[in-house]
């Protein structure tokens, strides 16, 4: 890509040096000229609509998922004044509007040279499932570098005044854990920023949130590029001002990706943890292998979360297997000196994978245990299972594998 842009950027120097050296004798003008000429060369072919991965299958390009910076390069790139990257950073992150035709404050000129190359990049979903519970599972189709069309599963789960949104940041996933549907579906593609935000832009009850956590399909510390850029977004004054408070990001652990995330985030951190355990954690999370859940700890307590930011680990209890007394004393070792708290997850069944559940008078028995030696536990409600919204089950390798 960068061969590419610098030969796109070298035809278009050449014939304007060509014409400047016969039209200027003098000799300072006609070098800072030239320096102008790449400058502007560079940033046409840069902002030329074929130039970037992540465009519209009608070949324009989605502003969604674009930083305010970047909607001022856009602007000036266009022939527009910076300020109008702005204008059209207000209109898509607190408007939410679906047109370009909606900028009114922008001219009616420069709408018509931004819709050239550019769309506002919202897709709806396009199926929805309602739980008696009240979750509401939906499906958005996304645009990754894959070249079959993709789908993300979205479960928002309203709970009195709190309404949570469970975002995807990947197609499937590479971690491969034992008792996980999206893990069983594999790895079909990153998220791009506009496809995670996407999510909440189209949701239809998107004012309704107080809460956002990356824990549908995929791992975020292996999108993290994207993930760290959706949360810059959601946090940024210029956009939806939310605080770092109300989004809890999740990981099974992945090495230098979780500090990254650590140092550049001030957004929630929960870790999925399922053992403490070294071997029977690498038994049913094959990440075990690259960082040991000691290590993820140690790399925790480098951190301070004795303020707003928090930490948490995710805890999917076995039947007979990993909530035990044993099980919850190790963790009371392994997490002293950390300030955390655990949830306690109900175990959902999938095919094809012969877990047992555990019931609710052991989970309560560890929930106990570990609460009374220092380590604030509770035991999640489980939300969704009749529409397979639940920890664990989110998959949409069958929708997938049908449009391919």
């Amino acid at each position: 890509m960068q061969a590419f842009l610098c030969i796109r950027c070298s035809k278009i120097c050449f014939f304007a040096r060509l014409i400047v050296t016969l039209a200027s004798p003098n000799l300072l003008t006609l070098e800072i000229t030239q320096i102008k000429i790449w400058f502007f060369a560079r940033l046409i072919v840069t902002l030329h609509p074929n130039s970037h991965f992540g465009t519209m299958e009608n070949g324009k390009k989605p502003l969604l998922g674009l930083s305010l910076t970047e909607l001022k390069e856009v602007a000036r790139g266009l022939g527009m004044p910076a300020f109008t990257g702005g204008q059209i950073a207000k209109w898509l992150y607190t408007q939410h509007v679906r047109s370009i035709d909606e900028m009114t404050n922008i001219s009616k000129n420069n709408r018509e040279r931004l819709k050239e190359h550019y769309e506002i990049g919202c897709m709806d979903p396009i199926d929805c499932q309602r739980s008696k519970d009240g979750t509401i599972k939906y499906l958005f189709p996304v645009r990754t570098t894959s070249p079959a069309q993709r789908f993300v599963e979205t479960v928002f789960i309203p709970d009195k005044e709190r309404a949570t949104l469970c975002v995807s940041c990947q197609v499937g996933c590479k971690m491969n854990c034992l008792f996980c549907q999206t893990g069983k579906q594999g790895w079909q593609g990153d998220l791009t920023v506009a496809d995670i935000l996407n999510q909440i832009y189209a949701l239809p009850e998107r004012e309704r949130l107080t809460n956002i956590v990356f824990m549908g399909q995929g791992e975020p510390m292996d999108n993290l590029d994207n993930v760290l850029k959706a949360t810059q977004i959601l946090t940024a004054d210029y956009a939806y001002a939310w605080s770092p408070k109300r989004i809890t990001v999740s990981s099974v652990g992945v090495k230098n990706k979780l500090k990254r995330y650590l140092d550049e985030s001030e957004c929630h951190v929960a870790i999925s943890m399922h053992s403490p355990i070294h071997e029977q954690r690498e038994q049913l999370m094959p990440a075990e292998k690259a960082m040991r859940i000691e290590d993820v700890v140690a790399l925790l307590k480098q951190y301070d979360f004795t303020h707003q930011r928090r930490c948490s680990f995710e805890y999917i209890c076995f039947g007979g297997m990993n909530d035990s007394t044993m099980h919850a004393r190790e963790m009371v070792k392994l997490l002293e000196g950390l300030e955390c708290r655990v949830n306690l997850i109900r175990f959902h069944e999938i095919p094809s994978v012969s877990l047992p559940a555990s019931d609710e008078k052991r989970m309560e028995v560890m929930r106990d245990y570990l609460t009374a030696h220092g380590v604030f536990t509770t035991i999640r409600a489980s939300r969704g299972q009749d529409i397979f919204a639940a920890c664990g089950l989110l998959s949409t390798a069958r929708q997938s594998t049908a449009t391919t």
